[in-house]
This record gives structure tokens, sequence and C-alpha cells, in this order.
């Protein structure tokens, strides 16, 4: 099997704007970063993928990019940027950037010069259309809907035309089938490589191409059906990413990593990222991120694992990939609620963090922790609408709101569930005013649990979280063990457990099992089939065996290397 250097990397997603301040203005920057490089190496992480911060107008936190070649003054410089690489390198951090093709700003000069005159020699590189006429009125040429709500498509009236836009009016998307955008996205990318950067990112990378312009099929009642067919995994997304695999990705060292949303299937995931697909090193799925009954209630207390479910997604992507490519492992991102409230237990948040982590690090593939997951960080406890900034949750709030216009505390119950404000509140540094994040009022929400779950509370106490997942990294990193953890065969056992996910990594030297409790309940696991030979690592002091049994309390999470009597 092929062997790349991010193989045998963990990695830290930072958000930018929530990391840390370093210049009391409320909001997270580069330097923050940089200042926090020391935290990141004694946790053990050697790769950095990093947000957005180009210049923007932030109207969806940065993904709305003015210009690729700046940086949001809010953040900093080029000069902190570059500081930042130079001083991760030193430390042996690498660093990956957000590559974000599908779109830009509408205040992006492409756009304001396209937008200008049908004949402007850079209309064609955005989607744009006349429209239709139906009852004597112009509409939007098709029915399709956005992301964020609403139609899929902006009307321009210097023009009197529209343009295409899946996520949100201020993001016109970019025309692919234009060679000249992929020209300029090719040079952005060889920029920032230049400038020392080891990789990407790729955001909604599976958007690049359009089926024809029909309408999709709509529900009574429903006005813009959002299809993702229409725009998700299409066939020409392929050439695209092989031409900036042969020019770019391929030219140098550096991971790219995919965004595949759109209902990506197992086999769109191969024609990605496959060892010979020529197109990308991974690609992040989201399969495993709503396995419980989240949009089924309205209280996170009453939410509720699909155990089966969620072993059962994990098992098909490490099986499909298991001799033909390589998996990112993540349990969330900026864009899903936090992982201690979306399947933790709030009564058992030490356990349950620890058993996560556990069931997650031990798999094959790249790890990748977001920030704050590693002290266990939760969701915020809204109370009013206006605490929402992200675009998609007030959008998301709208909706639920209009279904019952006379329960808003509903709505705001619903969208805040899912809400990507969650995974962006200040990173909890401590349990000082603003969470140690700034010495002023912070621009993202600070969760008022601080006070408990923080940084410094985390590195005071030899069993938190915290230590865990240093451990879980040096495991895979450092140890005896490395070569298995990282490079061994993965097999799921104990397939129809309602309780445990647990599964075997082997190689011609070492079989380790991993074994985790999901539920509150005690449980046996039946050892009689292994000779164990040590204990590696678990999330209790003590282990209870028994008669070949194994006496798991709640959440309990334990690895042992073994033997297999066969």
């Amino acid at each position: 099997m092929q062997h790349f250097w991010w193989m045998e990397s963990v990695g830290y997603q930072i958000y930018p704007k929530s990391f840390f301040d370093s210049n009391d203005d409320g909001i997270g920057d580069i330097k923050g970063i940089t200042l926090k490089l020391d935290y990141l190496q004694t946790l053990g992480v050697n790769l950095i993928w990093i947000c957005p911060f180009y210049d923007s107008p932030m109207v969806d936190n940065g993904y709305d990019v003015r210009n690729y070649f700046d940086v949001a003054k809010e953040f900093g410089t080029m000069d902190d940027v570059k500081e930042l690489i130079e001083q991760a390198h030193q430390k042996g951090i690498k660093i990956i950037l957000d590559y974000v093709l599908n779109h830009t700003s509408d205040e992006h000069p492409w756009f304001i010069e396209a937008k200008s005159s049908k004949e402007n020699p850079y209309r064609d590189y955005y989607l744009w259309h006349d429209g239709k006429i139906v009852d004597g009125k112009k509409v939007e040429p098709t029915n399709w809907g956005s992301f964020f709500g609403g139609s899929a498509w902006n009307y321009e009236p210097t023009t009197d035309a529209y343009y295409m836009k899946i996520f949100d009016d201020k993001m016109p998307d970019l025309n692919w089938a234009n060679p000249k955008v992929q020209d300029e996205m090719i040079l952005i990318a060889q920029k920032w490589l230049d400038l020392g950067v080891d990789g990407f990112r790729i955001d909604a990378v599976s958007h690049l191409d359009r089926a024809p312009l029909e309408d999709a099929r709509a529900n009574e009642g429903e006005k813009y059906p959002l299809d993702w067919n229409k725009f998700s995994n299409l066939p020409r997304v392929h050439d695209y990413l092989k031409r900036l695999a042969k020019e770019v990705f391929n030219q140098r060292e550096c991971v790219t990593i995919g965004e595949v949303g759109g209902a990506a299937s197992i086999i769109e995931g191969i024609k990605y990222s496959a060892f010979d697909s020529k197109e990308l090193s991974m690609v992040f799925n989201f399969d495993h991120n709503w396995c419980n009954n989240l949009h089924e209630i309205t209280h996170p207390k009453k939410l509720k694992t699909n155990v089966k479910a969620l072993k059962n997604v994990f098992d098909r992507w490490q099986t499909a990939f298991k001799d033909i490519g390589w998996l990112p492992l993540n349990w969330l991102n900026h864009d899903q609620p936090r992982l201690m409230s979306q399947y933790g237990d709030y009564r058992y948040p030490l356990a349950s963090g620890k058993m996560l982590a556990t069931a997650l690090h031990m798999m094959r593939g790249t790890p990748f922790i977001y920030q704050g997951e590693e002290i266990g960080m939760t969701n915020f406890p809204f109370e009013d609408v206006s605490q929402f900034n992200d675009v998609s949750s007030i959008a998301n709030y709208r909706y639920h709101l209009e279904r019952d216009p006379e329960d808003p505390v509903t709505a705001l119950r619903k969208a805040a569930l899912n809400s990507r404000d969650n995974p962006r509140t200040a990173m909890q540094w401590s349990s000082d005013w603003y969470a140690g994040f700034s010495r002023v009022k912070p621009v993202p929400l600070v969760n008022p649990n601080h006070k408990k779950i923080n940084v410094k509370r985390n590195l005071s106490k030899k069993n938190s979280l915290w230590y865990h997942y240093q451990q879980l990294i040096d495991l895979r990193r450092n140890s005896i063990y490395k070569e298995v953890i990282i490079y061994g065969t993965y097999e799921l056992i104990e397939k129809e457990s309602e309780l445990h996910y647990a599964y075997l990594r082997k190689d011609d030297e070492r079989t380790l099992l991993v074994i985790n409790s999901f539920s509150r309940k005690k449980s046996t696991f039946d050892l009689k089939n292994y000779q164990i030979i040590h204990r590696v690592i678990s999330n209790y002091p003590k282990t209870n065996i028994k008669n070949a049994q194994l006496h798991l309390k709640p959440y309990e999470s334990i690895v042992f290397e073994v033997k297999e009597n066969l």
C-alpha cells in the first residue's frame, strides 16, 4: 500500500474567529493561532486545518471570499500568515487551508465586473440566466432551492438577469465549465503552496457541476425544493479535479481533502479519492453525523444515539477504503453540533467523552480534532434568535417558524439543536472573563459553562479528557502500536449489538481489540475468543474481567493487545 506523510498525521481544525484573540478586539486572529502553537504541539497534533481567513465581507464567516490573495483585516496580515507558517513548520506542524472553489463573494472583483454588462469579459465566470416568463411575470429559471433556504437564483437588476447561488444571495456560484475559471483557481492554489502551505481542505468540492436547467420535483406547497442531484456529485466535477491534481496537487507533496456533501455515496467517495483516482487524497463525509433522533426532538436531553446505524456507517466506509484509499477521521467540524452534545452523555461527560475519542482515534485513517473537542466543549444554550450569527441557522429558524407561527419557542429549540453557531463559540481557555479567549467582550458567543469546561482546568487534572486525547495521539504517532494503529486492517465485531461498538485492528505483528460502550447501562463483553496480552488504553482505572467476561461500566472504553483463540 502507498504511504504518505499525511497518513501518519493527526489533524486539528481551527476556526480563526473563535480560537484566540491576540490583540483585544474581540475576534480571534492569525497571531492568536501562532501564540497557541506550543499548546497544539504539546497536545501532539502535527497538522492544522485553518478555516478561511481571506479578505471577506463575512456574510458566511469567511467562506464568501472577496480576495483570495489577502487576509481579512480582523484576522491580521499576510505577514502574520507567513510567520505562522514558518513557526508551525519549525515545530513540525504542517498547515492546510480552506480552498473555496464553488463560489466567491458578490464583492469579488470578478463578480463586480460580471454584473456590469452581459458583454463583460468576466460575465461567463458565473452562472447567469435571463429567467422565464410565467403568467406574464419574469421568474427564476428553475425552482431549485438553496442550501440556506429560498431560491438557488438571485435577481440582479443591472442586467435584468438571475445568477445561481446555491448558498447565500451574496455568494454567487462560479462557472467551472469556463476554462478561465479553472485557470484562475489553479493560480490561487499555486500561490498558496508557494507560500509554504502543505495542502488544502477543499470546500463544497462536490458542487462544481450543474445538471440541465429543469425544474426539480416539488412536494405539495413546496416552492423551492432542495434537490441535491441538481448540483452535487455530477460527472464534470471529476474532470475539473483531475486537472487540478495534474497541474497543481501532484506537482507537490501536498494533501487535499474534499468536502463531499450532497448525500455522497461511498461509490462517489471512491471516485474522488481512491489511490488511482488521480483527484484528491481523502474526502470528508457526513454520514456519521446524524445517527440519532436529532430532527425528531426539541430538547437536547431527549437525544438518543442509534448505535447500530453509527457503527454501520463507520464500517461501510472503513471496509470500502481498506485497500484502495484513505479516510480522514472526524466527529465534527465547524458546521455540526458539538460532539459532547451530539453523542456524549451529560450525566457521564468524562467517560462518554473519552469513549468517543477512543472509538474514532483507533480506526484506520487520519484523525482530526475540532477546536475544543479535546476539552469536551458543548453546544451553546440559546435563549433568543438574536444570538444566532450563522445565516443557515437563521434560515432554519424561519423555516420552523413558518410552519408553526404561534410557537417561536419550538422553532428556536429546533434551530438551536443543529445550529452552526454551536461549534463556533469562543474557545474556552480558562475560567476567566470571556473564557480566556479575549480581554474584551468577544464577537463569538461565550458558553457560560466555561467556568467548568476549559483548557486550564483540563491541564490541571491528569485524568481529564485532554490528557486522554494526548495519550491517544501519542499511541498513534510514537508508540510500539504505531504501525497497527495507522496501517493495520479494520474488522467490525459484534455487528448486531445496540450497546457496543467493537472492532479489531491487525497487522503481521499485533492485534488490537477496541471495545466501546455507548450505554449508561452496565454490560458484558465476551472475551473467550481472545487472549489478553496488554491493556493499551482505557477510560477507567480498573478493568473487571471474570470468567472471560469483560464487565463494562457506563461508557467504558478499552483497548487490549490480544491474541485470537483460533
